[in-house]
């Protein structure tokens, strides 16, 4: 078998076809916000957060079952830690009582069960976050086009923002289209997501700069060709070490960071995916040319500063 450095797989040949998938991808997903829109967790919508244990573990499915049969509507239940530690989202607003009436009812049926916490979030402070979160998510993606043009150039900033846009909406679109619940867990997945990709993508930008000013060739197709075969075992030895990372925390994890889980595992293998076809095959169409990536009398400069 020959060494990864010694591929030479030819990805721009099938950059028509990437772009097929990922325009599917988009249009999935896009309708899935659109039209399903996101199951919204209790971190934006306000409710009440209960935490209970029990003596011994109990059935999650007949937790849900008896408080939705007291009138009790929206509830999720889950594990919170070890399987005896049960943690319960009712998205409505109730007074302080509500966590001793809870507690009361799940001791009914003879079960030892003791209220560690309840907390209420309103929906004023849930909106707040909303707002917050996704002025935060474009506040991100504008510093890192800002970045990517001062340390490249602009074409490469427009490839890179719209290869992070790319992820997020893809990963949004999971969560929307299986209505999975969306909170600050996961929120906070995109934005590892965003900075996952964005090194990825500079790792290719680096080796694809570097290629364009020492190659003798005028072929950009086989000059971005070769400079991505370059970095394709540091690409897979970094994505396959995470992914295996994410599956163990997905399989014995617990419910409470299950879709935190899901969230890096769908943007870690869209993000691979997109600093090839949407990062770096992008440039092609943007007419990158070795004139762009000319040094300035400054960086030549800082070269020779550099120089022993």
């Amino acid at each position: 078998m020959k060494p990864l450095s010694h591929l030479r797989i030819d990805f721009m040949g099938r950059r028509k076809l990437a772009y097929i998938v990922s325009a599917l991808l988009l249009i999935v997903s896009i309708g899935a916000i659109l039209f399903q829109q996101l199951n919204l967790g209790l971190d934006f919508t306000g409710g009440t957060l209960i935490e209970v244990r029990y003596g011994a573990a109990p059935s999650l499915d007949a937790i849900r079952v008896l408080l939705e049969e007291s009138g009790f509507q929206d509830v999720s239940v889950q594990t919170f830690g070890a399987s005896t530690e049960v943690l319960i989202r009712l998205q409505q607003a109730f007074d302080a009582d509500v966590g001793g009436e809870v507690v009361n009812l799940l001791r009914a049926d003879g079960d030892t069960v003791n209220l560690v916490r309840s907390e209420f979030v309103g929906s004023q402070v849930g909106d707040q976050l909303r707002d917050q979160s996704g002025l935060g998510l474009l506040v991100a993606l504008g510093v890192v086009m800002v970045y990517v043009a001062l340390r490249f150039q602009y074409k490469f900033a427009i490839g890179a923002l719209l290869a992070l846009l790319h992820d997020v909406l893809i990963v949004v679109g999971v969560f929307a289209l299986f209505q999975l619940d969306f909170d600050l867990t996961v929120l906070a997945a995109i934005l590892a997501v965003i900075g996952y990709s964005l090194n990825d993508t500079i790792v290719v930008y680096d080796r694809v700069r570097e290629a364009i000013r020492t190659s003798r060739i005028d072929d950009m197709p086989q000059i971005f060709n070769e400079a991505i075969n370059a970095t394709l075992s540091r690409t897979l030895a970094t994505s396959g070490t995470t992914v295996l990372v994410l599956l163990a925390l997905l399989l014995l994890g617990g419910d409470m960071i299950e879709n935190f889980a899901i969230a890096l595992l769908v943007g870690i293998v869209v993000g691979t995916f997109s600093s090839i076809y949407i990062a770096a095959a992008l440039l092609l169409p943007l007419k990158l040319s070795r004139e762009d990536l000319i040094p300035t009398k400054k960086e030549l400069d800082e070269e020779e500063e550099e120089l022993p």
